[in-house]
């Protein structure tokens, strides 16, 4: 088990935009981040190995978060079915769409700078892969507070198995949800299962 990182006299802030950029930095400073990667895409080859799904929904890694696609694309190549896919943002209702995506797709940036596949077709995904900045018990994550990822869970039909990815020095023990926030199914860290839903 990985030993917390801690800058010099970290704590954690009660507001939320603050404790943002907290972790963030935190995470970013992370010395063994890399060694924390690996094995956390060891502990995701372990879970997608568990779960039948064959349309998952990712993210691209941005500001230091874990990246899943490596482990994604190695799941996906064990069946031709299967498929990955990337967020995109539909700008008047700030929810988020699934486009298929593959190594060496074209990509383009989207409003916020963040790259997105150009021209794939969309699908729902069944298991949604969620990059958490901090979570904190009872599956709560903490964000990024654009709430793309509630407002998308809100509506979406049947709504997908979701599971959260973070370093375990993101967890924060008195985090608790606002009414909006829609708790995540499980967390994985570097360590494991850091939470499951009952």
């Amino acid at each position: 088990m990985s030993e917390p990182f801690e800058l010099p006299n970290f704590q954690p802030s009660r507001d939320k935009k603050l404790l943002r950029r907290q972790l963030q930095a935190e995470r970013q400073s992370l010395i063994d981040r890399h060694a924390r990667a690996m094995q956390l895409q060891e502990v995701l080859r372990v879970f997608l190995a568990t779960r039948e799904d064959v349309a998952v929904g990712a993210y691209w890694p941005i500001k230091g978060e874990f990246d899943a696609l490596p482990a994604l694309y190695r799941w996906s190549e064990a069946d031709d079915q299967r498929i990955i896919g990337l967020p995109v943002v539909n700008r008047s209702t700030k929810q988020l769409r699934f486009h298929s995506w593959f190594p060496g797709c074209e990509m383009e940036e989207d409003a916020y700078g963040i790259p997105k596949p150009k021209d794939t077709p969309d699908f729902s995904p069944t298991l949604l892969l969620v990059p958490c900045v901090g979570f904190g018990p009872q599956g709560i994550r903490l964000g990024y507070g654009g709430g793309f990822y509630d407002r998308t869970l809100a509506t979406l039909e049947p709504r997908p198995y979701t599971l959260g990815l973070g370093y375990s020095h993101g967890f924060v023990p008195w985090l608790e949800g606002e009414p909006h926030d829609v708790p995540l199914d499980v967390i994985l860290t570097e360590d494991g299962v850091a939470w499951r839903k009952p």
